[in-house]
This record gives structure tokens, sequence and C-alpha cells, in this order.
């Protein structure tokens, strides 16, 4: 899976510029988010997730194992959609539903948090019962409990996270890279590449420049721009990308760019020179999580499914097939005990459990508010050439 790409403005800028131009704001009120639930009679659950992001049987790339032992277990069946291919697509895909009070048709979605944001700020989803789920109240990474937009993770729940950090041909580029501003060494000119999505990049070349991402302002938003301008000018910037950039360090035409880490694992999997890093000053700490629509109809199954796969066991099965950062450190001594002696590296993979010395830097970035994204995005889009 890769994660999706977001460009700025996107379907949110739209919706401000109407919520300024006399038609009714998109903001749902707390009392009419719910639905009737008919979770007790209807025993089925409507899902839709990004390609490639669960367990598949070897044999029968249709067959999902945690999903069928789930059914098993609770007598509910899951239609799984591979329906979201990037954030402000789908945000386009179910805002007009959403914001007429209108249900999706999913009972079960999963975005990047920086657009998870968005929804919890237009009380377009719900917030769970923790009651009925012990699994996540028990074993979800206390790094990720709390992020600016939802404390507590009661309408956001990570469905798996991941580091946006650096990645490197050690070998090609002859020394390791431990600093943000290694990149822009006179070496690397015309051989580094950045994410083009605002919301991608920030974090990263903020703390790049010491800057405590939990509590960021503009004018650090704007200095971020001016190194960024310099280095285009130059040209010591390649171009930006999309997720097309693991194609470019794979051929060896970018020695050095930004990453992901589950990236890089498949990656490092065809070519083990292929390093990544999380820069001394700091790499951002990221989730893509499950959220439960307005008007959903299933809404307590919706739940079952979410603290099921908080259970360490399934967790431990679906990091094993991912390889993003789990969610749930518990499922380590699982993946260790392992009798696989492939599967249970996976436990000191700290791309798949960071340690305590690559936590320490890691921070989850306070999001861009709707008032701030306007002008910021149309700075970050002139530069990138949006």
């Amino acid at each position: 899976m890769l994660r999706g790409i977001g460009y700025g403005i996107g379907t949110t800028g739209a919706l401000a510029a109407l919520t300024g131009c006399g038609v009714p704001a998109a903001y749902v009120k707390p009392g009419d988010r719910a639905g009737t639930d008919s979770s007790d009679r209807d025993k089925n659950l409507q899902f839709a997730n990004w390609p490639l992001y669960i367990d598949t049987d070897e044999e029968d790339k249709s067959k999902r194992p945690t999903l069928e032992e789930f059914t098993k277990r609770t007598g509910i069946s899951v239609r799984y959609t591979e329906e979201i291919n990037d954030n402000d697509e789908f945000f386009g895909k179910v805002s007009p539903a959403l914001m007429n009070h209108q249900e999706t048709g999913r009972d079960l979605i999963v975005i990047s948090d920086w657009m998870a944001a968005r929804f919890v700020r237009l009380g377009w989803v719900q917030e769970m019962d923790r009651a009925k789920q012990p699994n996540v109240a028990k074993y979800l990474d206390p790094q990720l409990l709390n992020p600016a937009f939802d404390k507590g993770r009661r309408h956001a729940v990570p469905w798996q996270s991941g580091i946006t950090g650096i990645a490197y041909n050690r070998k090609k580029l002859g020394r390791e890279i431990k600093h943000t501003s290694d990149l822009w060494r006179p070496e690397l000119k015309g051989k580094v590449t950045l994410f083009s999505g605002l919301d991608e990049s920030f974090s990263l070349l903020m703390q790049g420049l010491g800057v405590d991402v939990t509590k960021w302002v503009a004018d650090d938003f704007h200095t971020m721009c001016e190194q960024v301008e310099k280095l285009v000018k130059t040209k010591h910037i390649r171009r930006f990308t999309g997720n097309d950039y693991v194609k470019d360090l794979a051929s060896g035409d970018v020695l050095a760019c930004q990453a992901y880490s589950g990236d890089v694992i498949q990656l490092q999997a065809d070519n083990p020179d292929i390093e990544f890093v999380v820069p001394e000053e700091g790499a951002e700490l990221w989730a893509e999580s499950l959220m439960i629509p307005n008007l959903a109809k299933h809404k307590r199954n919706a739940e079952k499914l979410i603290d099921y796969y908080y259970d360490p066991e399934v967790a431990a099965e679906l990091a094993t097939w991912v390889n993003y950062v789990c969610p749930v450190p518990a499922a380590r001594d699982i993946i260790a005990s392992s009798k696989d002696e492939e599967t249970a590296a996976l436990a000191e993979d700290p791309l798949i459990f960071p340690d305590g010395a690559v936590r320490k830097r890691l921070q989850i970035a306070r999001d861009i508010t709707a008032e701030e994204r306007l002008e910021f995005a149309k700075r970050w889009n002139s530069i990138v050439g949006l």
C-alpha cells in the first residue's frame, strides 16, 4: 500500500468558499450524526479501505484471512471494498452526502489523519463507544493516542501507522545521512525529491529547521517555504513527487528523498542498499485511521471490527503483511515468537516496531486548520508547480 497524496486546497477549499457565499455550512451537529443502528438484526458491514492494505491468502488473493476469521467469531459478514485511492478524491466522493445529512453507504472508512482531522472538524464522523472496544482501550499505542484533532482517539482509531523520513541509496551516495540538512549538500544537487503534497511534506522539513511541529505557527511555515524556494531556484531539488518516488529511488535517478517507512521495507527486499533514516532533528509519525461516518447503519458492527483488529494476535497477523508501523505494540512479542524465521525477524524491524531511541525523535504534527489551508496551500502549490 502506498500512502495517499493530497495536493492542498482540494475539495475542502471548495467547501470553505461555499460556506462564505451564503450556502449552509457543512458542519453537522453532534445530535444529527447517529442513524438507526440495525446491527443486531443485520449482521453485515460495509468497509472501505485502500488497495493492498490487508492480509490476503497466498493461494487465493480474493480471500482475506483476518476478515474471514472475524466473520467466524461474530457472524458478521464484511463487504470489503478497495475504493480509496486518494484522500481528496474520496473526500469528494462522500462529501455531498455527509454535508447534506445523508448516509454514505459505508460503515467504516480508512483515511489519512490529516484528512481525518477535516472530517472531525466538520462533524462528519461518529464518536465510538470505547466500552465496546476493550482491546482499543488496552492496546492502542500511547504515542498515537492524542493527536491534536482528536484527543483520546474517540473518532479516529489508527488502522496502520508510519513514519515520513528520508530514504537514500547508501552505496551510491557513499556516506550516511543523519540530518535533514544533509539533503542539501552540494553532491546531492539534482538528486533529491520531496513530496508534492503539502500535508505529507511540511512536517519533516520544519523539523529539519528545529521546529516543534506539535505547535508550529505561520512563521515556521513561511520560513520552510523560503528554504524550499531557494532549493528549487538552484535546481537542487530534482522534482516533487507522489508515490512515484519509489521508482526514482529504485532506478538510481534519485539518491535521497522524502519517503514513507512502509514503502522502504518493500524497496529493501529488492535492493538492500536502500536505507531509511529518522533524522536526528526528528520525523513525522502519522496514521491512517478507521472512522465511522455519520448515519452508518451498522455502527456497533463497525466498533466490533475495529476492536477485533486491536487483538494483538490479529494485529500481528496484519502487521506481517502490510509492514507499516503497527499501532498495537503488544503484537511485537507475538511476531517474535513465530516459528518462521523471516516472520520473527519483523519484530526487530524498527520501521514496524520503533525502538525507544527512534520514538524519541517522532512527533505527530499539528494539522493545518481550515483557516490556514487556503493561504498555505496557495504558496506551497506555487513552489511545487501545481
